[in-house]
């Protein structure tokens, strides 16, 4: 999968997402009532999918690599210890020791490997550099529809209130 495949079954497929692109990174979020007709000021707060493509707002990745892209996503606290347990909710700058991306076991700069996010896994974020087809299909999708769920769901408390 490339950037443009996966930024196309966000916008596409799922309904009520909204893109906003900064420096050629997307930010993903819910929300419904956005798009040229509306009066309603899209909420922009936090994304619940993110596709970044250079080092902008972190190293880790090495993104400043050739089509090389890390696909970040906020899954559900169940969802994320099920996957890493406990140990991987501290960031890498909470670690001591960072040496070429690769910290507590996890080498930032792997492609087609999940892993929790380098800064935002205590925030139960996960990330995947690259992901081939048959890992976009078996494992980021399930997340990307989880992530989405739980953006909707957000959105919807914030609109009963």
């Amino acid at each position: 999968m490339n950037e443009v495949q996966i930024s196309h079954y966000l916008t596409e497929i799922l309904e009520g997402v909204d893109v906003v692109m900064d420096a050629g990174n997307s930010f993903f979020f819910y929300n419904p009532d956005s798009g040229p007709d509306s009066s309603i000021p899209p909420d922009h707060r936090f994304p619940f999918v993110t596709l970044v493509t250079s080092d902008l707002y972190d190293q880790f990745s090495q993104l400043s690599r050739p089509s090389v892209f890390r696909l970040n996503i906020g899954v559900s606290k169940q969802t994320f210890r099920s996957l890493f347990g406990d140990v991987a909710r501290s960031s890498v700058r909470d670690s001591v020791e960072i040496s070429d991306g690769d910290v507590s076991g996890y080498d930032f700069t792997a492609l087609d490997q999940l892993m929790p996010h380098p800064e935002y896994g205590r925030m139960y974020w996960v990330c995947v550099l690259n992901p081939s087809d048959k890992t976009f299909e078996t494992t980021v999708q399930p997340m990307l529809l989880e992530a989405y769920d739980i953006a909707v769901s957000k959105y919807k408390k914030k609109a009963a209130r």
